[in-house]
């Protein structure tokens, strides 16, 4: 892609003129708005209400910044990692014609919120070290979390560096939190237009963890650098019909 094309790509079209006709003005019935569980191992997280030690705004934003640099023998408790994924993804209520649309800590254009939050933990009290993912239809309507075990992660600094293209600090911190991008959520709706919007939502979930982190006393990092062979792979994700685009680093500072 040019310089050019990329800058084209940045501005808003006009939708009328811009988009063919969506499946959803077909009448054709909408994806699901999380992925089922596959009810193997799945795990009630702790209640996590009060655990936030910050919990003012201004505060919030002062202190948010990208951490690199993690103590790698500070586990993160259940009870964090639970208010991490809430804060990020939860599904709140229901909107539409057959629950189509879902109302979420972040904003999503037309309320497709068309992610999947993966967790690859290292180092969580209480839980083995191993891929999982956060299962938001577990719990709607209710400040509670419930994750399932995906699959094992072999040689974890090894795998970790190589998923972030050689970030070896991220392999410190305890959960490096993975998003994943089913794209047909929005594309339902928004054709070949969905993509700039799904971009632009996904900053919304990335500042929306960088502050819970903050107000959790951790740091966090976010990283658009990874490898996408591996990252799909190591999730076990198909590369097209579901795929990671992001990842975030979370853990406690180092003290130097």
């Amino acid at each position: 892609m040019s310089i050019d094309a990329g800058r084209d790509y940045m501005k808003c079209p006009s939708f009328l003129d811009a988009m063919s006709k969506s499946d959803q003005q077909a009448g054709i019935p909408g994806p699901p708005v999380s992925k089922a569980a596959k009810g193997e191992k799945l795990i009630k997280l702790p209640d996590f209400a009060g655990i936030a030690t910050e919990d003012s705004y201004t505060n919030l934003l002062d202190i948010r910044r990208s951490l690199r640099e993690y103590d790698d023998k500070i586990p993160m408790t259940r009870a964090q990692l639970a208010y991490m994924l809430y804060t990020a993804h939860a599904i709140q209520d229901f909107r539409g014609v057959n629950n189509v649309a879902t109302l979420r800590p972040t904003p999503s254009g037309g309320a497709r919120h068309p992610f999947e939050v993966y967790a690859a933990v290292k180092n969580v009290e209480g839980l083995e070290m191993g891929i999982y993912r956060y299962l938001p239809l577990e719990d709607v309507g209710k400040k509670a979390v419930t994750i399932e075990y995906i699959c094992p992660i072999d040689n974890y600094d090894e795998t970790m560096a190589d998923m972030v293209v050689g970030q070896k600090w991220a392999a410190k911190a305890p959960v490096v939190l993975l998003i994943s991008c089913i794209p047909y959520r929005a594309e339902w709706r928004y054709r070949e237009l969905a993509h700039r919007v799904v971009l632009i939502d996904l900053g919304h979930m990335g500042q929306n963890i960088m502050l819970s982190a903050a107000a959790l006393g951790l740091g966090s990092c976010c990283m658009a650098a990874y490898n996408q062979e591996i990252c799909d792979r190591v999730v076990g994700l198909d590369g097209k019909e579901e795929y990671i685009v992001y990842a975030v680093s979370v853990g406690t500072a180092a003290k130097s």
